[in-house]
């Protein structure tokens, strides 16, 4: 497993546990409602904390066209359409908790009606898909909201969807690695819904329990807001 920061030096592994809470700060059946009131300001939050994360997520999936790829928690299609551009050949799926969020991923796609897309509500532990489909499944900040429980429930379903060898790629918000990005997880503590009930998480440790093989690992910090890239494939 390689480990690569950006923005910040790697930094040793605190004492405090890493490991996932076993609950969301905002509760699952709460946050399609909340992500809808989020979609109008959200784009401005992702350009200033996120892209540079989620365009290196990119980078490392090395989509190939043709591929049947499928995104869940697509949000407003900042990565949708990105995969669009690269996959016109391909078969395209996204879902998503909300509506509202949902809208503006298929008002981007829109721009792109040469290539072969499929946009709709869907919730990650119950995905809407046949088994062993996918070739690529692409995932960001979206454990950040689940409780433990979930986190598996949802892992279990990626590892069914994805072909034997599919390669999966997923973006979360980390624990910061400077007292400075820990600001973020002093705001998630005191007020979850002001980070859309994101807190720093760790996967990682867990993938292996649900079939998976992880590649590589990255940090980044953007506006100090820290993100771990996981780059992985179904064993």
């Amino acid at each position: 497993m390689n480990m690569r920061s950006c923005c910040t030096p790697d930094s040793p592994t605190s004492d405090r546990s890493q490991k996932q809470s076993e609950a969301a700060p905002v509760p699952q059946e709460e946050i399609g409602a909340l992500y809808d009131s989020l979609a109008p300001a959200y784009d401005a939050w992702a350009f200033a904390t996120e892209s540079k994360a989620r365009k290196r997520a990119l980078e490392l999936a090395r989509i190939q066209d043709g591929e049947v790829i499928l995104e869940v928690a697509v949000g407003t299609g900042l990565m949708f359409e990105r995969i669009l551009q690269r996959n016109l050949h391909g078969k395209n799926m996204g879902i998503d908790l909300s509506e509202g969020m949902l809208a503006k991923a298929k008002e981007r796609a829109r721009k792109h009606a040469d290539a072969d897309y499929e946009l709709s509500l869907g919730n990650a532990i119950d995905l809407p898909v046949e088994s062993e489909s996918i070739d690529l499944l692409i995932n960001t900040y979206m454990f950040d909201l689940l409780s433990e429980e979930d986190t598996a429930k949802a892992l279990s379903e990626f590892a069914r969807v994805l072909r034997p060898g599919g390669r999966m790629v997923l973006v979360n918000m980390a624990h910061g690695r400077t007292p400075m990005s820990r600001l973020y997880e002093h705001i998630s503590r005191w007020s979850p819904r002001t980070l859309g009930g994101c807190r720093g998480v760790e996967v990682a440790h867990v993938l292996p329990h649900h079939g998976f093989a992880i590649d590589e690992t990255e940090y980044h910090q953007q506006c100090l807001f820290p993100s771990e890239i996981i780059t992985t494939h179904r064993a």
